[in-house]
């Protein structure tokens, strides 16, 4: 009896603990599966999509890879609000972040008369202070504002090719701003003139590296003109201007049409300027070029609003008068006339005259009448001051009954003979001519301001000055392309040529540097390598050594001749650049050779955005290369 109610408690407990088992594990399994329903729709709410939920007992896990750190706490957030925070175990990951981008470098210097300023982001490898001291000693004594950054990244390519040309580019512009970037180099620039203009940009051309985006915006504001000179000739010859001024295109237009209506032939240059002393200046030309087209022959000259109209020796007096007093009576207010109608000179009397020769060799001599003593003391000097002591030779002689403006005649003449290469000015009592020959496309214009300015309405003068381009400094300097042959056909008669088996140039190859050097200090900056070639014999390794030490001599051999290298670069190709059968002598004779080929520019590189306010220069501008021309050893 005992036994059985013992067994009854026991059986009872058991059942009650295995109920109690069940009954927590069923509530275990509800809980977890409450939780992690709960969690997940809370996630799928805020479109957390890619976590993955599992709960053990009170605990939730979070798993899976999130795209961000943010993300990744957006999903812990979003689990909390469903389970206490302490249940939630964060077994999440998140994608490794892409590499951060290197940022644009660039940079901008900004040049004027105030001082100098950079601004910009540079890689660690420029190096800053060299660049600043560069900077430094281009704006001179005035203020450098430095404004640059640096960041720890490797320098873009073309970033030291374009920092260096852009340090090139503001030490030749007074006032500039460079825009630089990897491989590619904006300028923005104004000038004094046109010629000035012209002049910059085909040296920066010159001096651009190959391969770098060059953009040139260089602007030469309008000349003032003073005094606003206009002068027109019709004679039996030809119709032509000796200057043109206008103040706008449409004037200039004007002005052209009304010459060419009187006889005007091919094209006219009119400068378009400042200083017009009438806005009704187009009109006034116009009227006084079809009168000269009336008396069919003579001259116009405007200074300022000083108009002097010079018919030809032997027009009709009533004919002259006619035209005159029409031209008088249209003519806008404020311009005064002069008239003139030369008297007819005896052929058989010459009158006195001055003449001042200039040769093409730079000798002046001075010839003819002048008034007194005192003026050709002043003549003598002023012709010496002008041309140089030694070049000057005076056989005057004094007379009396000279005009009282003989003096004033004969030194304008001296100061316009000045603005000739070579010439002659003839003084006589009734004119004023200037003829020859000079480099300066703006002589006849300057020419024409100077005598209207000088001699007064009154004075009648002639200008047959003519332009040679082989005597215009800038016009003459040869192109690279022309360079380059240029020392290709002497290379071609006088090669280059080495000790034996060394980089000494031989003694008998001097006279050849000497003729290259001379073509060079022509050319100027242009990029340009010099390639040294040898023979198949030997090591590849040794001709390779060989030939750039060949190279950097010849090199070294125009520095020391005083030649601008700075665009110029030496390489070594050995024996891998053959022209000729190495199996022969006659053949590796012709490849031991020096070379000298133009770095030509490789195709511009695609278009980008401009950039910051940010600039800097630095480093050397080293170039590749091509292959022709040139000679050297033995």
């Amino acid at each position: 009896m005992r036994l059985s109610s013992l067994l009854t408690v026991v059986g009872t407990f058991f059942v009650a603990a295995l109920l109690s088992l069940i009954a927590a594990n069923m509530s275990v399994k509800l809980i977890e599966e409450s939780s992690e329903i709960g969690v997940r729709q809370a996630l799928d709410e805020r479109e957390l999509t890619w976590a993955e939920v599992q709960a053990d007992g009170l605990q939730v896990t979070l798993a899976g890879i999130a795209p961000t750190e943010a993300v990744r706490f957006a999903a812990l957030s979003a689990a909390g609000t469903v389970v206490d925070a302490a249940r939630v175990i964060d077994d999440m990951e998140v994608e490794a972040a892409a590499a951060i981008a290197p940022p644009r470098f660039s940079a901008e210097i900004l040049r004027n008369d105030a001082g100098l300023s950079i601004i910009g982001l540079l890689p660690t490898s420029t190096d800053r202070e060299a660049l600043l001291g560069r900077v430094r000693g281009i704006s001179a004594r005035l203020p450098v504002t430095d404004l640059l950054e640096t960041a720890d990244y490797p320098a873009p390519p073309g970033w030291e090719d374009a920092i260096g040309f852009a340090l090139i580019a503001i030490e030749q512009l007074s006032r500039a701003k460079v825009s630089v970037e990897a491989g590619r180099v904006s300028i923005t620039a104004i000038t004094d003139s046109a010629q000035e203009k012209a002049r910059l940009e085909r040296n920066l051309q010159r001096a651009s590296p190959p391969g770098l985006q060059l953009t040139m915006d260089v602007a030469a504001p309008r000349p003032v003109i003073t005094p606003f000179t206009l002068r027109l000739v019709k004679d039996e010859i030809s119709t032509r201007f000796d200057a043109c001024s206008a103040d706008t295109d449409t004037t200039r237009e004007r002005i052209i049409a009304a010459a060419e209506a009187a006889g005007l032939q091919g094209s006219a240059k009119c400068t378009v300027g400042m200083g017009v002393p009438s806005k009704n200046w187009g009109r006034a030309v116009g009227q006084a070029i079809s009168a000269l087209n009336e008396l069919g022959a003579g001259s116009v000259t405007f200074s300022d609003a000083d108009v002097t109209l010079v018919a030809a020796e032997g027009t009709a007096q009533g004919e002259f008068d006619r035209v005159i007093g029409e031209l008088e009576n249209r003519l806008p207010a404020v311009f005064s006339l002069t008239a003139i109608l030369p008297e007819t000179v005896d052929p058989n009397q010459g009158p006195p005259e001055f003449v001042a020769t200039l040769s093409p060799e730079g000798l002046v001599q001075l010839r003819g009448r002048l008034s007194d003593e005192n003026l050709r003391n002043v003549a003598d000097s002023y012709a010496k001051a002008a041309f140089g002591s030694d070049n000057v030779y005076t056989a005057t002689r004094l007379v009396d009954d000279l005009p009282a403006s003989w003096p004033v005649r004969v030194l304008t003449g001296l100061e316009a003979l000045a603005q000739l290469s070579n010439g002659a000015v003839t003084v006589t009592p009734e004119t004023l001519v200037v003829a020859g020959n000079t480099g300066n496309p703006e002589a006849s214009t300057n020419i024409a301001s100077l005598l209207a300015s000088k001699l007064g309405d009154a004075t009648t003068f002639d200008i047959r000055v003519a332009y040679k381009e082989k005597l215009d400094p800038v016009a003459a300097v040869p192109t690279p392309d022309q360079c380059e042959a240029e020392i290709a056909e002497i290379v071609a008669v006088s090669k280059i040529t080495f000790e034996p088996g060394n980089a000494t140039i031989d003694a008998s190859a001097l006279g050849t540097m000497d003729d290259i050097a001379e073509i060079l200090k022509l050319c100027g900056s242009i990029p340009l390598e010099i390639q040294g070639h040898t023979d198949s014999q030997g090591r590849e390794e040794m001709n390779l050594n060989l030939s750039q030490t060949r190279a950097q001599s010849v090199l070294n051999e125009l520095r020391a001749r005083r030649v601008l290298t700075a665009s110029f670069v030496a390489v070594g190709y050995g024996e891998t650049v053959p022209i000729a059968d190495n199996d022969t002598e006659e053949g590796r004779e012709a490849n031991r050779r020096i070379e000298f080929k133009l770095i030509r520019p490789k195709p511009s590189l695609p278009e980008g955005e401009t950039t910051l306010e940010s600039v800097a220069s630095s480093g050397d501008t080293e170039v590749p290369s091509e292959d022709e021309s040139g000679q050297s050893d033995e």
